[in-house]
């Protein structure tokens, strides 16, 4: 432990991993630690001490956050861990391996890694200075945020673990978030990404008990929060949405233009055999459930994520899931290879299949939704269509955007050629002049 006073206030680095929850941890943290009059510094070597916020979804994720533990100790040499991964066997799996780390801890628990910082570097605050500013320090751009609702989950599904490391759902109350949310947009964002494990769930923990907006009485309700949200007058985006009925009622927001037409439902497969072994709540009718969304709301977009090769999907299995994407043409896909995560249930049931044969599912998969994304997208080619730029034009005079079909990290882009000068955060028109198959390519109509 550190004694005295420092001539400078101690630089904390941080890595952060993982899903856009995680994100959101880590800037609590830092948020905490700037409040404090702690420096924040995005390196190794001059840091007095480094935070690995870390993942375990997946095999490969962690891998990565062992590699990043390793490399901050190798670097630095004090290092705190937190995340999911710092939860694994209540922590017992990491500090195993990494008996020299100075904590560690899981997730949502940052006034934890809050006192191991203090325990190792005592807080320099000053009350008179002004640290933080509206909003929380972000690490995100300036102009888009991620808004978590809730931690935990409720459900099993097989292949993962995240209940057991993140817990059961615990919603956020309503007029904590619309605070949260308020401030942001104060701040400028102009995009507020909605995230939980479950988006859908939010408020059955609390049995939707009222709470209050503003001196208003409103139910902790997934439906009123998006309502509540697509009332500040910016893009609202839904993540992690489960196929519930309840989903059908937000649709009409959508149509109304209240908040982005776009959904972001993983699916995970559609052969009901392989969904019930999954223990996917909410799908069994997912055909029918994305025709009517369609229906409702003709321009939404649908975003979703597959596994290949879960244990015991024959080849049969898989068709009907490749038939499916031909007939659903979802705008944007993503998918993984069955990973056996240990600890999953997945792992003990028969018919575990090779590694090369998940893989070359995958690769089955991604080649067919190349082509389906190489489709739809040639048919915008003319239209015009709003967007958000996240970076000016480079060297190239290309300037990067999104359109409301476009999450941040995940889906495609809108690349600008030409025109007047377009900063981060600016809402342009712009007229699709050829696509590609991920991206789309277009010049300024009106700024």
């Amino acid at each position: 432990m550190t004694s005295g006073k420092f001539k400078k206030p101690p630089k904390i680095g941080f890595i952060s991993l993982g899903c856009p929850k995680a994100l959101v941890d880590t800037e609590r943290i830092v948020t905490d630690l700037r409040a404090e009059g702690y420096l924040i510094s995005s390196t190794y070597k001059d840091s007095d001490l480094v935070i690995v916020n870390t993942c375990g979804f997946i095999d490969a994720a962690v891998e990565e956050s062992l590699q990043a533990i390793a490399e901050a100790l190798d670097e630095n040499g004090k290092v705190i861990v937190t995340g999911c991964l710092g939860g694994k066997d209540r922590g017992s799996f990491i500090s195993m391996k990494f008996p020299q780390l100075l904590g560690v801890t899981g997730p949502d628990e940052a006034d934890r890694v809050l006192e191991l910082v203090h325990e190792n570097f005592p807080s320099p605050h000053e009350p008179f200075l002004d640290l933080i500013p509206r909003g929380g320090v972000r690490l995100t751009p300036r102009h888009y945020a991620y808004l978590k609702i809730a931690e935990g989950c409720n459900h099993h599904c097989s292949f993962c673990i995240i209940p057991s490391l993140r817990g059961k759902l615990v919603s956020r109350p309503i007029g904590s978030i619309m605070r949260e949310a308020e401030n942001l947009v104060r701040a400028g964002v102009k995009e507020l990404l909605v995230i939980a494990q479950d988006t859908v769930a939010y408020g059955v923990d609390v049995k939707y008990r009222l709470d209050f907006i503003g001196g208003r009485a409103v139910k902790t309700n997934v439906k009123v929060l998006f309502e509540e949200l697509g009332k500040l007058g910016v893009w609202v985006r839904a993540h992690y949405m489960y196929p519930y009925p309840v989903v059908d009622d937000l649709v009409p927001l959508m149509a109304e233009g209240k908040i982005l037409p776009y959904l972001d439902v993983p699916f995970q497969h559609a052969q009901p055999r392989v969904l019930k072994a999954m223990k996917r709540p909410g799908s069994e009718s997912n055909m029918e459930r994305i025709n009517a969304w369609r229906s409702i709301c003709p321009e939404i977009t649908i975003r979703s994520t597959f596994i290949t090769g879960f244990p015991g999907e024959t080849e049969e299995e898989f068709q009907y899931l490749l038939d499916f994407l031909e007939e659903a043409r979802l705008d944007r896909v993503g998918c993984f290879a069955y990973s056996p995560v240990e600890g999953a249930a997945a792992n003990d049931l028969p018919g575990a299949i090779p590694q090369e044969v998940r893989e070359e599912r995958r690769s089955r998969l991604m080649a067919l939704q190349e082509k389906i994304s190489r489709d739809v997208l040639s048919r915008k080619v003319g239209s015009t269509i709003r967007v958000l730029v996240d970076e000016a034009p480079g060297d190239d005079g290309i300037a990067v955007a999104r359109s409301a079909s476009d999450a941040p990290d995940i889906d495609g882009l809108v690349l600008i050629e030409g025109g007047p000068m377009v900063l981060p955060g600016d809402f342009v028109d712009v007229k699709i002049t050829r696509s590609e198959d991920y991206d789309l390519y277009g010049k300024i109509v009106k700024k």
